[in-house]
């Protein structure tokens, strides 16, 4: 319940605190007033949109304040979220909202913790909850009407609506692991043939050693050169070992050494070192020319063979270019290709028992659907025959009033789209509520389903802004009966033009516009003076006071004739409560 509200410079309102009680509490005033600021401001505190307009005039903050009293219920979700109370069944909530550079910044605060604006819509659901006439539009949107009728079907329909949502969460799960599963099948696929066609590449080629490729560059070299190699080794030879001309060759300079190192040797046996390390000489050097000699007898040219090597070093430098750059790397490229393509080849789920699992989850979901269709339409058919009592009463006797379930392909609220069906008239066709109800009519219906409601909703306040627009007489006593219907199980805040309504009010507040001569600048310096427009509230807190502001609403200037109607509607009023509800 709002107990108190304090507002400072807020769009025509400078200073005001209000003090509300339980039951029916009314705003009256001109149009014009500013009645509706009241309610801005209300919403506002709440976490509602605001604008740089909502900041009076002159001034770059706004500050709107708000006490309610908890319920055990609503205190033990403000502990949950680490919300501590400050005092016992009391919630103190603020806004301020600043404007500065052309930019609106606001601070919501709950018992002095600074929160977000997802938690303030979280915690004003709890509190307050705002009806107006011009929720036409709400009562168009399947949406809307489906959140009322499940909130009217009770926790049965609200728990298989939570299953319809698991059910439809695992079906989403399902369906998007399917659809991977097929993108991944169709890359699958395609890597499958590239790898599958690389890895053939590359085992044709036979690749074994990583310097094959230098070692047949080396082979190439060889083969383009028999000639210049045999030549050169014979040259070699002959230097070494057998020389047919007249220059000695070092097998016979080593030779001459022996024999003189021989000689040495027997007169000094030190130089046998020497001579054996000659003698070892000359053995190597004949090895070394009989090894050339060899060499140079086994040259040949092989065209044949120099082809089939230049064949093999093209092939193997395309192999590098394409899984290279070298052959080495080449050769690790190809053993890496051979474990992916057989991890691809022994793929993981199957596209079948994917399907098979959407398929399952589809069932389950429509199950779970079909169930949550049944509880709507036996709620359905419950809130038909309410609403049509709740309505009789305000002047609509020969109403029909159907609710139309039409089934949709599943969602994650149901597999319905909900319609709230309408005629007042009889003979009349049954309709789309928001399309055929006039104003009045739309005012009586939305009250009628809120006095459904009203022992199925969790808020401890309700606000009716102008619910009573567009009726009279008779319809507008019933409206002023519902709304004390409604304040004995909430707090009902009220903007009303109706007398009727107002007579009914526990609690009677009169709301106009004042032009108050402001100082501008420092008084103490001659600061001038302007006139500005305020918006002010007095609490009609006795009968005389409420007499004069019914009469005015009546249409009256005090006249006796209005002052005697606005008794009469205070009497009316006053044996109405006494009557048990």
């Amino acid at each position: 319940m709002l107990s108190l509200l304090r507002i400072e410079n807020f769009a025509l309102i400078d200073q005001l605190e209000l003090e509300f009680g339980a039951g029916l509490n009314v705003l009256t005033g001109e149009t014009g007033a500013g009645k509706s600021i009241i309610l801005d401001a209300i919403d506002a505190v709440l976490g509602g949109k605001v604008s740089s307009r909502v900041i009076r005039t002159g001034t770059n903050r706004a500050m709107v304040e708000a006490t309610f009293t908890s319920n055990s219920a609503l205190a033990a979700w403000l502990t949950e979220q680490e919300i501590d109370l400050i005092e016992e069944n009391s919630i103190f909530i603020s806004r301020e909202i600043t404007a500065t550079s052309g930019k609106v910044r606001s601070r919501s605060r709950i018992n002095g913790v600074l929160v977000n604006q997802q938690f303030m819509s979280e915690l004003r659901d709890r509190l307050v909850e705002i009806t107006a006439q011009g929720q036409t539009v709400l009562v168009g949107q399947s949406a809307q009407i489906r959140d009322w009728l499940d909130a009217y079907g009770g926790e049965s329909v609200l728990q298989q609506r939570q299953e319809v949502a698991n059910a439809f969460s695992a079906y989403q799960q399902a369906h998007q692991a399917l659809e991977k599963r097929r993108t991944s099948e169709r890359e699958r696929l395609q890597q499958l043939d590239l790898l599958t066609y690389q890895v053939k590449e590359l085992g044709e080629v036979n690749l074994t050693e990583p310097d094959e490729l230098e070692q047949l560059q080396q082979e190439r070299q060889r083969l383009n050169h028999v000639v210049e190699l045999q030549q050169m080794s014979y040259k070699v030879y002959q230097a070494l070992y057998q020389n047919d001309g007249e220059a000695p060759t070092a097998t016979d300079l080593l030779g001459d050494s022996e024999t003189v190192l021989s000689d040495m040797v027997e007169y000094d046996s030190q130089m046998q070192t020497l001579l054996d390390l000659v003698r070892d000489a000359q053995a190597t050097v004949v090895e070394v020319a009989r090894q050339i000699n060899a060499y140079g007898e086994s040259l040949e040219a092989d065209p044949q063979r120099l082809e089939e090597v230049e064949e093999r070093i093209r092939e193997l430098k395309q192999i590098c270019r394409k899984y290279g750059p070298t052959l080495a790397e080449a050769i690790a490229y190809y053993q890496r290709i051979q474990a992916e393509l057989a991890e691809l080849n022994d793929s993981e789920q199957s596209i079948e028992s994917l399907e098979i699992q959407q398929a399952e989850c589809l069932a389950k979901l429509t199950q779970a659907c079909q169930k949550l269709t049944q509880l709507r339409r036996t709620a359905a058919a419950k809130l038909e025959a309410k609403l049509i009592r709740e309505l009789k009463p305000l002047a609509m006797e020969k109403v029909q009033f159907q609710v139309e379930i039409a089934i949709i392909p599943p969602t994650i609220v149901g597999a319905d789209k909900i319609t709230f069906m309408f005629s007042p008239n009889p003979g009349e066709p049954l309709q789309p509520l928001s399309e055929i109800a006039s104003g009045g009519e739309m005012s009586r219906f939305l009250l009628a389903l809120k006095a459904c409601f009203s022992q199925a909703e969790t808020a401890g306040t309700m606000v009716f802004d102008e619910i009573d627009v567009g009726v009279s007489g008779r319809v507008a006593q019933a409206i002023a009966e519902k709304l004390h219907q409604l304040s004995q199980f909430h707090q009902v805040l009220c903007v009303t033009h109706q007398p009727l309504v107002a007579a009914m009010a526990d609690r009677h507040f009169r709301v106009d516009k004042q032009v108050i001569n402001q100082i501008k600048g420092n008084k103490e310096h001659n600061g001038s003076s302007e006139e500005r427009t305020v918006v002010r509230i007095t609490t009609l807190d006795n009968l005389t006071k409420r007499r004069e502001e019914l009469a005015q609403l009546a249409g009256g200037k005090s006249a006796q004739e209005a002052i005697a109607f606005a008794e009469s509607l205070l009497t009316q009023a006053a044996n109405h409560r006494q009557q048990k509800p």
